[in-house]
């Protein structure tokens, strides 16, 4: 699309003036990469959103890609039958993307409560857009055909085409989504779109017969889009409000993920796209659970890494013990740790645990942050969230856990969260397998956290007896004592052990055992 082509019709075309103004083709290349990342854009809203509302697993990604991209094909294919005035069936396609591409995210945001098939919607406006944004490519190489000899034509259109969809897979995560949101995102550029509509409508001059009506069309769609983009926070908090039982009280688009707050007079709860992290009624029981065993084991311990945990929960739990020096958490989202260092009704539920002076809080990817580090630890406690895709998938690998075992100091031991041995046995017992695969001895353990039901986690280390008795627990717990260590030690025969493979980078089974043990669970 770029000025070279799109905004000059081909002479057969064309009701040339009797000195027409030069056509400057670098406009038409500009077009060609604003189609492209609108047509990317779209691409990543509909897995994105998939993956907020569906549960954040690859399979939603990878078949809405899929998906995408053979309605793409469809739209290619039905290019051919489109004869007769090519801009003018141009600008009709650019009005139509620009409507249906940019109310996709509210239309599926609004439906998402309401529509009993929801996915039959989401894969209906998927596969519209995607034949629509089909068309677009062909279509302009049909309207560019007598500008250029073919080969320049093709190299044209298709260096351009290709740099759009460079320029949306930089921005959309490290711009769009954290600065605009999703419901925005589709919004804008549905308007850019209608963009290119317009300005075609306006530089080619045998566009006038029909300018009247497609301007007032343009118009209006703008119109609505720029209403819809003045309220899309309202519209944004009102499907929250029906998503969530609760009050939302705090809700954010981070590059990362999408963090909601709820509160009822009980509890405050916390979501991370969709995905409930803990309630403030029982997450005591979680936290508790996560730390003392493994704390009450190391009466040595001074110096302890936490991956994971920008709540701080975890670390309010290790500030009980005094004779900690050093407690160092990295955490991937700066949006959350700083929400759990600023906001005062959290840091009530952590206590203020981040802006303690033992405390030191860096924002980074764990994977690479793990390898690079070259400090050791008396305990290191892993906090991540469940392995819904591979990006966290990696975290329970085997060579992740071979760099972190390499940041134990001697005696040293981890724990690991471990979702549930009871609605995830399969995942529960890979995390476990894995552990011991890299040469680390195992101790799996679980509780019962009302929030969630059965809950796992899995003690690991380089030496070979347990020593639950070690040192004395802090005054104060809640629900951790030296009897209900030793009862979490044991697993009823629907919770007990089963035969897994090794997480390993090359095979993610355990992204595969985890979409296998929730997928009847999600929504």
């Amino acid at each position: 699309m770029g000025e070279s082509g799109l905004l000059v019709a081909p002479p057969a075309l064309q009701e040339e003036p009797a000195h027409p103004a030069p056509q400057p083709p670098g406009l038409l290349l500009v077009a060609v990469a604003v189609i492209a990342t609108c047509g990317l854009i779209y691409e990543l809203i509909a897995g994105t959103l998939a993956s907020y509302l569906l549960g954040d697993s690859v399979t939603q990604f990878s078949t809405i890609i899929g998906a995408y991209l053979f309605a793409m094909g469809i739209g290619s294919w039905l290019s051919k039958f489109l004869d007769g005035q090519l801009l003018r069936w141009f600008i009709r396609l650019e009005i139509l993307v620009g409507v249906v591409g940019g109310c996709m995210a509210p239309v599926l945001f609004l439906s998402f409560e309401y529509v009993a098939s929801f996915r039959l919607l989401l894969y209906t406006l998927v596969g519209l857009t995607g034949v629509l944004v089909g068309l677009e490519i062909p279509l302009l190489m049909r309207i560019l055909e007598h500008r250029f000899p073919f080969k320049d034509l093709v190299a044209r259109v298709f260096t351009f085409d290709y740099i759009g969809a460079l320029l949306a897979s930089l921005i959309f995560p490290l711009v769009l989504v954290p600065q605009l949101g999703l419901i925005r995102t589709s919004l804008l550029f549905g308007a850019l779109n209608l963009a290119v509509a317009g300005v075609v409508l306006a530089r080619f001059p045998e566009t006038r017969p029909y300018r009247r009506r497609f301007t007032t069309g343009i118009v209006v769609a703008l119109g609505g889009l720029g209403v819809l983009f003045v309220f899309a926070n309202e519209l944004l908090a009102h499907t929250e409000t029906l998503a969530f039982q609760d009050q939302v009280i705090y809700s954010k688009s981070t590059p990362y993920q999408r963090i909601v707050l709820t509160r009822n007079p009980r509890e405050l709860r916390l979501f991370l796209n969709g995905n409930l992290q803990f309630s403030s009624a029982d997450e005591y029981r979680y936290h508790e659970a996560l730390v003392h065993p493994l704390l009450q084991a190391l009466p040595q311990a001074r110096r302890v890494l936490v991956l994971g945990g920008g709540d701080g929960l975890a670390v309010r739990e290790l500030l009980k013990y005094s004779r900690l020096t050093s407690i160092r958490l990295v955490d991937l989202d700066p949006g959350m740790t700083q929400l759990f260092q600023h906001n005062e009704l959290l840091l009530g539920l952590n206590k203020k645990s981040l802006l303690s002076p033992k405390v030191q809080v860096l924002n980074a990817d764990a994977y690479q942050w793990v390898r690079e580090d070259t400090a050791r630890y008396d305990a290191i406690i892993v906090d991540f969230p469940d392995p819904g895709n591979y990006s966290i998938g990696k975290l329970y690998s085997a060579a992740f856990y071979t760099a972190l075992a390499k940041r134990l100091a001697p005696g040293g031991r981890m724990v690991v969260q471990s979702t549930s041995p009871y609605l995830a046995r399969q995942s529960f017992w890979c995390v476990a397998h894995t552990l011991a695969a890299v040469g680390l001895h195992t101790i799996p353990y679980h509780l019962y956290v009302p929030s969630f039901g059965e809950w796992g986690f899995v003690l690991a280390g380089p030496d070979t007896h347990w020593r639950g008795d070690a040192g004395p627990l802090p005054a104060g717990l809640r629900y951790i004592t030296p009897a209900t260590i030793h009862d979490m030690l044991r697993f009823p025969p629907d919770m007990s052990e089963v035969p897994t493979e090794v997480n390993q980078l090359n095979n993610q089974a355990l992204v595969r055992y985890f979409e296998e043990d929730w997928g009847p669970y999600v929504h």
